[in-house]
């Protein structure tokens, strides 16, 4: 029996969106810039994925820019808006503030502007828990500062950040009239299980992913606040998405998209719900019969995503366990998917812990929205007898 627990890393394509995606594979293929009857299908096609998207993220409907992943929309979220500030706000070195905890599509975007000598670079210090001190921010707003990037929830040990509070603190930092400085948050494990209304996060930007939440590979969107005139293209050419991200629209992508969208806002509370009881069951379980601690928030904290437990296996090489775990029909990581062919530590854990032998003994279990008890029941033995064996082995 395969039982899938990696739901951080990718989801499967729901029956919804594959069906909503069907027609415009193939008979409905027009391209939404041409003028004819076949590029105004896809145009209003697209116009009405746009509107979903929006309301979902208490946006306007010209605040929605599409892109082909949610890496590209960080990538533009953070080198956009660099390019703005040097290039029309007289920033010469823009700052950019960032946790140490971000995924690496923020913080490696971000050191490479570093690098470039495009802006400064500022790295937040996380807890034990993960978590964002608001007030750490404070001593780096400055009219120097042109982003400040910290994630709604981690991809890695399910933190839930005090985005909120940090939204509201640039805010108030912000002078009347002025742009920067901007705050962008990544919504993209957060968006299933929590709500993500840019007005109510105090977000400038957000960025989403489409296969987190069960719509197809290659999709994503960055929501701007329209109100300011902080962001650059970082693709140029024909002046898509108003002019933010050139290339013809992936209509079929953006289609399935919003129908994950409007799905998963269906489901949102009573999925959290059903998976977080699920998850506690799992870990007492597990934690009953083997010797394993929690990466992270405590699991009754209220700010750990309800769908993961990152686990720390002492004495256990992650790489090594994920090996026998695959073989026994069982798929999890050891972090982060854009991490996940390579040996070197979480750098989430590291910054939580500063304990490089407990990054090496950890990985990630994530619940998803096809995951049963009886899975669980039988992921919890199957780990629980590979551990028992390993260590009479040793």
């Amino acid at each position: 029996m395969k039982i899938y627990l990696d739901y951080a890393a990718t989801t499967p394509l729901d029956r919804e969106a594959e069906m909503a995606m069907r027609p415009y594979l193939a008979g409905e293929f027009g391209n939404a810039g041409s003028l004819h009857s076949y590029g105004q299908e896809a145009a209003a096609a697209l116009d009405r994925s746009r509107s979903t998207v929006a309301a979902a993220l208490g946006a306007d409907f010209r605040e929605v820019i599409f892109t082909g992943s949610a890496t590209e929309a960080n990538n533009l979220a953070l080198r956009g808006v660099v390019k703005k500030a040097r290039s029309k706000h007289g920033l010469r070195k823009p700052k950019i503030v960032v946790s140490v905890v971000e995924h690496e599509s923020v913080i490696e975007t971000a050191r490479d502007l570093a690098r470039e000598g495009e802006a400064e670079l500022v790295l937040l210090p996380v807890n034990s828990e993960g978590s964002v001190d608001p007030s750490s921010i404070k001593p780096h707003l400055s009219r120097d500062t042109a982003l400040i990037s910290v994630m709604c929830a981690n991809n890695e040990v399910g933190t839930i950040q005090p985005i909120r509070e940090i939204g509201r603190l640039v805010r108030e930092f912000r002078e009347e009239g002025s742009v920067y400085p901007l705050f962008h948050t990544d919504v993209v494990q957060a968006f299933q299980y929590l709500p993500c209304r840019a007005p109510d996060l105090e977000a400038d930007l957000m960025t989403i992913s489409s296969h987190k939440i069960y719509g197809p590979k290659g999709a994503g969107a960055l929501y701007f606040r329209a109100q300011t005139a902080g962001l650059d293209p970082i693709i140029t050419g024909g002046g898509q998405e108003f002019g933010l991200r050139s290339g013809t629209e992936n209509i079929p992508g953006v289609i399935g998209l919003a129908n994950a969208v409007a799905k998963t806002e269906r489901l949102r509370e009573r999925e959290a719900e059903r998976i977080g009881k699920l998850r506690d069951y799992f870990y007492r379980r597990l934690s009953a019969e083997t010797e394993v601690s929690l990466n992270g928030p405590s699991l009754d904290s209220g700010i750990r995503l309800p769908n993961n437990l990152n686990l720390c296996f002492p004495g256990q090489l992650a790489e090594s366990l994920l090996i026998a775990f695959a073989s026994a029909g069982l798929a999890v990581s050891t972090g982060s998917a854009c991490q996940s062919r390579a040996t070197t530590p979480s750098h989430v854990i590291l910054a939580m812990s500063g304990d490089r032998s407990r990054a090496l003994s950890s990985l990630r279990l994530t619940l998803g929205r096809n995951t049963t008890k009886k899975e669980i029941d039988t992921a919890a033995e199957t780990i629980i007898k590979i551990i028992k064996k390993r260590q009479r082995s040793s």
